[in-house]
């Protein structure tokens, strides 16, 4: 079980920005790969309601388990690794994965068994390290529930060092900066 704290600043921006980006940021060293979250939920959106959010992320042939809960900066992340059987069971007849997970959930007042895979989205991500990897700038291409967006995420130890690099970045190549606060799985829950 890793636990860790995740900081970044988000800015959602058009097409036409993101292919700008994707053209001046091919030049850097880049880490370029898709990855897809299955988003955990009640029927009544019951964590979404408390600000907690849980997933699973395929990447490759990895599968992991993430439980985000806000903190006072940032968000608390509880990440569990899957194999692809609970996967699996999971998806397909809602068997809740033994991790450390399911018992985090039950503190919060939650029966694992009410919750299930309410939708997916599918990130094609271009990943950029910055400042000696002291921060992370990723350009995302988000499709989900036949949408389709485009954002940028800097992530850093600090909101104000992630938001000032990212308003940055966004000033030297002309995109407009405006704080997205709306994480992927909020948009993404908010279309079904």
């Amino acid at each position: 079980m890793a636990t860790n704290i995740e900081i970044e600043a988000k800015v959602l921006i058009t097409k036409e920005d993101y292919d700008k980006l994707v053209k001046i940021y091919s030049k850097e060293k880049t880490d370029e790969f898709d990855q897809v979250n299955y988003y955990i939920e009640s029927k009544d959106l019951d964590l979404k309601k408390l600000g907690v959010g849980l997933r699973i992320r395929k990447k490759d042939n990895s599968y992991v388990m993430t439980l985000k809960a806000p903190m006072s900066e940032g968000l608390l992340e509880k990440n569990a690794q899957l194999n692809e059987d609970q996967y699996k069971e999971f998806k397909e007849k809602g068997i809740f994965p033994d991790c450390y997970i399911k018992e985090f959930v039950k503190m919060l007042g939650f029966d694992p068994d009410l919750l299930k895979i309410r939708a997916q989205l599918k990130t094609h991500r271009i990943e950029i390290p910055l400042d000696d990897g002291k921060n992370t700038f990723s350009i995302d291409k988000n499709e989900y529930n036949k949408i389709t967006d485009f954002e940028l995420e800097m992530n850093s130890n600090s909101l104000l060092r992630a938001k000032n690099k990212l308003q940055e970045i966004c000033e030297i190549n002309g995109v407009p900066y405006k704080d997205n606060t709306r994480s992927k799985q909020t948009r993404c829950l908010e279309t079904l």
